[in-house]
């Protein structure tokens, strides 16, 4: 592979700057891809980019960059996407920086501070080589700089109509998925986290193993629609099995929770009661698994196992230990304290409270066999 260390001034980087959006973005005249389809959109916030515009004034050095040649004279970005984009999105009006104290956009910047900006030099290694060896590359200098996600690197190898719908879906910041669902799954569209969750749920309910074989099957459609639907469809389940939303809904793994349950039948107006319920009862310290233990109860009778409910404290257990004369309450048999377990006389699916007049202390063995336990 081949690879050439050129110095290009910034305003010639910005000849010909477009942003096409999902059609990618481009600048050198139209000869450079800013944003090729493996890329991230763009993420610095208005901190970061300010502080490359300030780099370039000041005449700091800024680091290296990586492009790759793609054709004759045709050039797509490696390595320096966020600092690029940030100097464009500068030259295109896009936002401000301070000088001195004051506030300028590019067109009104003193004279001397804006030729400092547009012939800073940037410093750019060109590499000529074939796919493999290029992509070998991107991954290397990736490592020094803010790493891909997963599914960025991903991106690389499947490209293609399919994946340029599934981003036009799921990895913009006003995106469609990110509308519909940012009230119930945490990820950051920018970075194909939002793609990525979609993709592991699918993979799951098709008993697929790895997100790259439904990404290989997929990459020549002509869109992303199965994927799309599927996405609409956890959400909208969602939202029919709990009626009234909870601000610990956000967070869960819906996908996996619509792969697991969605073929089941579910009364929401009951259901929507006994949330209330949950969320109410002082026993219950893990609100966020509420949902599970409503929609898993019929095969899964062990709340603790969802609700974390609340245990007897050492004092109380020991306490009731001693009241019992170091025996348990099944078996009678003696135990060490450390070998017995604090066992709810009444349970809490039949109304009984951790308080230590409904304590009993079990031996390991008798508590794990006791049953109707929750």
């Amino acid at each position: 592979m081949n690879i050439e260390l050129r110095r290009i001034k910034v305003c010639d980087v910005f000849s010909g700057y477009i942003d096409k959006g999902d059609d990618g973005v481009f600048a050198y005249g139209g000869k450079l891809s800013i944003r090729p389809p493996y890329q991230r959109e763009f993420v610095y916030n208005d901190v970061q980019a300010e502080a490359v515009i300030q780099t370039a004034i000041k005449q700091y050095p800024l680091n290296i960059m990586y492009w790759a040649k793609t054709g004759d004279d045709e050039y797509e970005v490696m390595d320096g996407q966020q600092r690029t984009l940030s100097l464009m999105r500068f030259l295109d009006h896009r936002f401000t920086i301070k000088v001195e104290g004051k506030t300028y956009y590019h067109d009104v910047l003193p004279e001397d501070v804006y030729d400092k900006l547009v012939n800073y030099e940037l410093m750019v290694y060109v590499c000529e080589g074939t796919e493999s060896e290029k992509l070998a590359w991107f991954e290397t200098v990736n490592i020094a700089g803010e790493k891909l996600t997963d599914q960025e690197l991903r991106n690389i190898s499947y490209t293609g109509p399919w994946l340029a719908d599934a981003k036009f879906h799921f990895s913009k910041r006003t995106c469609a998925a990110k509308h519909l669902a940012e009230r119930y799954i945490v990820g950051d569209p920018n970075r194909q986290e939002l793609l990525e969750k979609a993709l592991k749920g699918i993979i799951e309910a098709q008993g697929l193993k790895d997100i790259t074989d439904y990404m290989a099957a997929h990459k020549s459609d002509t869109d992303a629609d199965e994927l799309w639907q599927y996405f609409q469809d956890v959400i909208h389940w969602v939202q029919k099995t709990f009626p009234t939303y909870y601000a610990d809904m956000k967070g869960l793994d819906w996908c996996h929770l619509y792969n697991i349950y969605s073929n089941n039948k579910y009364n929401s107006s009951q259901i929507d009661a006994e949330v209330a319920k949950l969320h109410k009862d002082k026993e219950v310290t893990k609100k966020k698994g509420i949902y599970e233990f409503l929609l898993s109860r019929e095969t899964d009778i062990y709340a603790g196992r969802h609700l974390h409910l609340r245990s007897f404290d050492e004092d109380d257990k020991m306490t009731v230990y001693t009241n019992q004369e170091g025996k348990c309450a099944v078996c009678h048999k003696d135990f060490p304290f450390d070998q017995m377990e604090g066992d709810h006389i009444i349970p809490w699916s039949k109304g009984g409270k951790t308080v230590i007049d409904n304590c009993q202390m079990l031996c390991k063995h008798c508590n794990s066999i006791k049953s109707n336990k929750y």
